[in-house]
């Protein structure tokens, strides 16, 4: 285990979506360095067959380790599913996901036992969420949202073309008479606003996002690796794809926080 607590905490998602786990982080340890990777060239990871995915986030963790963090992220509800296991086989570094904080979050403040999920595709065929939830008395429903990836991540988040997509994905979790609903997918933050609206308020939204940096606070005070000196953070943004179109995006979704953004190829097979 690195146990440089000046080290910088790796932050790994497929595309933009970690950047609401990573400024939730920030927000959470504003001493605290951070190095985030978007795997934006093999984005989305939802439709992609798990071992793929499995594969796609070692390439990524090893790239990160390789950089001297001290502890891992995996700030993607996908990745989470697919490659938690093999990632705390692999690494000897405090891991945190975004799958079980949010889980045991809505199972604590739910009221009448029924919790709705909403995911990628990847995420419900992995049953990631009914596994986090199957020693608890609550009643998990589960309803894919594919094109809220694709909206986010053309930077758009509002508008009659969100709204009404929102009202056909949330139509069956209003059905089942949900009253907490779990955000699984770290790009579903940034329609907060739109989802709230559709659900009502009387449904409360859960966010893997939050629930996860709280989590990151939580596993690094408990190994004693918290940055406690009075320091100018760095934080360095980096993504498989266009840089110019992740550090464009990333500014208009999340304000001043991404800057100097840089490519980074993940071009080796990482060894299962």
């Amino acid at each position: 285990m690195n146990r440089d607590v000046n080290a910088p905490i790796g932050i790994f998602d497929s595309g933009f979506g970690g950047l609401t786990v990573a400024r939730a982080v920030v927000d959470l340890l504003p001493r605290e360095d951070i190095i985030y990777l978007g795997d934006t060239a093999r984005a989305p990871y939802g439709p992609r067959p798990i071992a793929e995915v499995r594969e796609f986030v070692l390439q990524a963790l090893d790239s990160l380790v390789a950089r001297g963090v001290k502890s891992l992220v995996i700030a993607c509800n996908t990745g989470s599913s697919a490659a938690l296991h093999d990632a705390r086989e692999r690494y000897d570094l405090p891991i945190t996901e975004v799958v079980l904080p949010a889980a045991r979050k809505a199972a604590r403040i739910t009221r009448n036992g029924r919790v709705g999920v909403i995911c990628t595709r990847g995420t419900a065929i992995s049953r990631s969420y009914n596994d986090a939830l199957a020693a608890s008395p609550v009643k998990l429903f589960t309803q894919v949202c594919p094109r809220f990836v694709e909206f986010v991540e053309a930077g758009i988040t509002t508008g009659p073309e969100v709204l009404q997509l929102a009202r056909e994905y949330l139509a069956p979790l209003q059905a089942d008479d949900i009253d907490t609903l779990i955000l699984g997918c770290t790009h579903y933050p940034l329609l907060s606003g739109v989802i709230s609206y559709v659900m009502g308020e009387d449904v409360t939204l859960v966010s893997s996002s939050d629930e996860c940096a709280r989590a990151v606070f939580a596993e690094l005070t408990r190994d004693d690796l918290l940055r406690t000196e009075p320091h100018e953070p760095q934080r360095e943004f980096f993504t498989t794809g266009d840089p110019a179109q992740f550090g464009g995006l990333g500014r208009r979704l999340m304000g001043g926080f991404v800057n100097g953004v840089r490519q980074l190829r993940l071009s080796e097979p990482a060894e299962l």
